[in-house]
């Protein structure tokens, strides 16, 4: 057992989870990935001058981000999407030294997750009410503080509480990032903040993942491994001291009540949608996983009809329903299910088949994916330069990249799978990851270009919720779909349908790329 739940573990420790997979067995779920590992940036043509200046007045009262600042901020983020990766290498011997078994060890992964997601959205409107500087300080101590409990932690159910407030504190922190950027930059600079931004969460899945299997293997000073949540603590309090002296204080000019009936009703919707598909199938699919994915829709349906009446009152909702329609926010969020869902979905299958086909070890299987890695960073780092001349044109472009290395990867898989290898692998991955970060890097300049600075920390959370969710559910659906079909199609023939499921979502994120308009703001 320990054995099956390695591979999967540190199969989604390759999400760029940045919503990450579960195990590879029948009975695993699937694990989050965090907000965040997908790229974002623009550019425009405003002229250097003239961007340091309007970002001085993207937010009232707030200065301009410095390159010191936005390097703490990235920081911040980077810390929370690495620990979605580094921590699946080290299942198994938690599994050995605290005999948690495999219920209580998915809940040390899923935990993480489920507090992630559904506090998000809560984390952005506390940095709007009482300042994103002041919130990520907080978020980056709870963050510190929450992985020495990890490290610390002399049972298995006590990891797993520590890791839901982990998850917790993680949520306090990421939203103020991306708020921080959009309030803080404007123009071209901002553009470019969010490549780096999306490139920072790239990276994230290859270090992570290695990192993770070294530190593992060294077992540094007879830690083992709790050195992959110790090794947070410097870093999360190194984030908080930079943050005090080079982040600037930025918040919405009129503070907001929190939305309570709007807060509880998300939670549950996320939590009745989230909470089956991460372990249901750890479960056996018992009766109660069902009946809260049929609430979900009940859930939702109340949050929505709250939130319009809250808002009709003129009251503060949780999740403004103007903010969505704001068209370039609900055709991104279109584009965003679709992104997301199969990329999650493709992380996780690919990740399986390397370790259960190829019986690939974790660093091995790590260092397999570093063509997609490569390929996405470079597509993210050149970015704003090729929106600034072709606009919302290289999402479209990213789509038909991404499908050219689908097809790629899918016609290796089924040309020779005896003989199937990370070097024969590496074309096909590589130009996938030149597609997605194509994708990824506008998209989230999509989403937030016209949320007003007022709402940057609500729109950033509503943007990663969805992402999370989104990733969970393609994780869920293509990975349950893939280990249902393994054993009696073939690992290589049940990869490549998977591949031309996410093929088709391709062809969709192509579609919904061409009603965009053609400059991004």
């Amino acid at each position: 057992m320990t054995r099956q739940l390695a591979a999967p573990k540190t199969t989604v420790a390759l999400a760029p989870r940045p919503a990450g997979p579960a195990a590879a067995t029948p009975g695993a779920a699937p694990l989050p990935v965090p907000p965040g590992a997908v790229s974002a940036g623009a550019a425009s043509s405003d002229t250097a001058s003239t961007d340091t200046a309007s970002a001085a007045a993207a937010s009232p009262g707030a200065a301009a981000l410095s390159t010191a600042g936005l390097v703490t901020v990235l920081l911040g983020a980077f810390l929370p999407m690495l620990d979605f990766f580094i921590v699946n290498v080290a299942l198994p011997t938690i599994d050995h030294d605290l005999a948690a078994g495999p219920a209580v060890l998915e809940l040390v992964a899923a935990g993480y997750g489920i507090a992630f997601a559904v506090l998000l959205v809560l984390g952005g409107r506390l940095g709007d009410n009482f300042g994103r500087r002041r919130l990520f300080v907080v978020g980056a101590a709870a963050f510190a503080l929450t992985s020495l409990a990890c490290g610390l932690a002399p049972g298995a159910w006590s990891l797993v509480a520590a890791r839901a407030a982990q998850g917790a504190s993680a949520a306090l922190l990421i939203p103020q990032v991306l708020g921080t950027i959009t309030a803080a930059t404007h123009g071209a600079r901002r553009g470019r903040a969010l490549s780096v931004y999306g490139a920072v969460g790239g990276i994230s899945v290859v270090i992570g993942q290695v990192l993770g299997g070294m530190l593992v293997a060294a077992d540094l000073f007879g830690t083992g491994w709790r050195s992959v949540f110790l090794l947070n603590v410097p870093f999360a309090l190194l984030a908080l001291v930079l943050a005090v002296r080079y982040v600037p204080e930025s918040r919405a000019p009129k503070a907001a009540r929190v939305d309570v009936p709007g807060t509880v009703l998300l939670t549950a919707a996320l939590l009745s949608l989230l909470l089956p598909l991460m372990e249901g199938r750890a479960a056996g699919w018992p009766l109660w996983s069902w009946l809260l994915l049929a609430l979900f829709p009940v859930f939702a349906t109340a949050f929505a009809v709250v939130e319009y009446r809250a808002e009709r009152r003129g009251d503060t909702p949780l999740v403004p329903p103007s903010l969505l329609r704001i068209p370039e926010m609900r055709r991104g969020l279109g584009i965003a299910l679709p992104y997301f869902g199969g990329f999650g979905g493709f992380m996780f299958v690919v990740a399986v088949a390397l370790q259960q086909g190829l019986h690939l070890g974790p660093v091995a299987a790590g260092w397999a994916l570093v063509p997609m890695a490569v390929g996405y960073f470079a597509a993210s780092l050149s970015g704003p330069r090729l929106i600034g001349r072709f606009g919302s044109r290289v999402l479209t472009a990213g789509a038909v990249v991404q499908a050219l290395g689908l097809t790629t990867l899918a016609l290796t898989v089924l040309a020779d799978w005896a003989h199937f290898s990370p070097l024969r692998m590496a074309p096909g991955v590589a130009l996938a990851g030149i597609g997605q970060g194509l994708i990824g890097t506008p998209l989230f300049r999509v989403v937030l270009s016209k949320v007003p600075a007022e709402r940057a920390g609500v729109g950033s959370g509503v943007l990663a919720t969805s992402q999370q969710a989104s990733l969970a559910l393609g994780v869920a659906t293509l990975g349950t779909l893939y280990l249902a079909l393994a054993p009696g199609l073939g690992m290589d023939r049940a990869l490549a349908l998977v591949l031309g499921i996410q093929l088709l979502g391709s062809f969709t994120i192509f579609y919904l790329t061409t009603r965009l308009p053609r400059s991004i703001g």
